[in-house]
């Protein structure tokens, strides 16, 4: 229905199939210019996203990245090169280069979006053919005044959550601390080191200040977590062969105890890192402003102060 659509614009429309199973078409995998460059994707019509939809006369740019053709130990090599013969669909060597949303169709050797057309083959930026696989770590605490005491918002009367920002270098968006899964590493294991990296700076401080870090983190993510997201990402990289796909956590600091004694530094990607309130007037990279909403339902934390008809409930 017309509300319902209506209803899911007021968030960044991500493709929700494995959680609701309901399929919303991409909206930020239509960027253009691509990314990084000044290639302008072929217009794909509304009623033409779909492959189900027969489109004779598509022909979509075609473009890779320099970054990812000078192969990096990240990316894979082109689709006809000699000796590379990728096993999609399955775990291939040390490549998950299966998708959290299921099988997906490989034509002509090539992975095919399983969100529909985006106006452009090739990879992107991507390093992966078919899905390119993050985790997105969202580590929370109760917002506490000067006594220690929970603060709840004065409209709604819930509490005030807070999470762990970043500030991207690369596109100055507010932005949860995830990254790439490497070949080989447990999706847990990405989750702990990108915010390392990305909050506390991990990368610069001495052995003795990481295994420090490592003692008080190791605390905070072995307690209980839980899975808010796990699929396809709309994201302003994915093309019709390559696509992000993540898996988002949430770690929550219950009396906050634990993240005082973690001091917040920005590192690698990240120009700025914070703890920020949460509510829905955030304005997040990609999909995350979505995930941070499916947290504070979770928790029974504040999110609007319009007692409006709840969506996607």
């Amino acid at each position: 229905s017309n509300s319902s659509a209506n209803c899911w614009s007021c968030l960044h429309p991500v493709n929700m199939f494995n959680s609701y199973n309901v399929k919303f078409y991409h909206s930020k995998a239509f960027t253009s210019p691509y990314p990084g460059s000044c290639v302008e994707r072929s217009q794909v019509p509304e009623d033409k996203v779909d492959w189900l939809i027969e489109w004779k006369d598509y022909n979509p740019v075609e473009y890779t990245a320099m970054s990812v053709l000078a192969g990096p130990n990240w990316a894979d090599p082109q689709i006809n090169d000699k000796g590379f013969s990728p096993k999609f669909n399955e775990r291939d060597g040390e490549v998950e280069r299966r998708s959290l949303n299921g099988l997906y169709v490989v034509e002509s050797g090539r992975p095919r979006n399983p969100s529909g057309r985006t106006g452009l083959t090739g990879r992107g930026l991507l390093g992966r053919w078919g899905p390119n696989h993050a985790a997105d770590p969202v580590v929370t605490r109760w917002k506490r005044d000067g006594s220690g005491n929970k603060v709840a918002h004065p409209v709604t009367g819930k509490n005030i959550l807070q999470f762990v920002a970043i500030k991207r270098r690369d596109c100055g968006e507010w932005a949860i601390p995830g990254g790439m899964v490497d070949p080989g590493e447990k999706i847990s294991a990405t989750l702990k080191r990108e915010f390392e990296e990305e909050a506390l700076n991990s990368l610069q401080k001495s052995p003795e200040e990481r295994a420090e870090l490592e003692k008080q983190l190791h605390k905070l993510f072995s307690q209980e977590h839980f899975v808010v997201y796990r699929g396809y990402v709309d994201d302003p990289r994915n093309t019709d062969n390559a696509w992000m796909e993540t898996e988002a956590v949430n770690y929550h600091d219950e009396t906050g105890e634990t993240m005082d004694n973690l001091p917040l530094e920005a590192g690698d990607d990240a120009g700025i890192v914070k703890w920020v309130d949460i509510s829905e007037k955030l304005k997040l990279y990609a999909s995350h402003s979505y995930f941070i909403k499916l947290v504070t339902e979770k928790r029974g934390a504040h999110w609007s102060e319009d007692p409006g008809p709840e969506c996607c409930e």
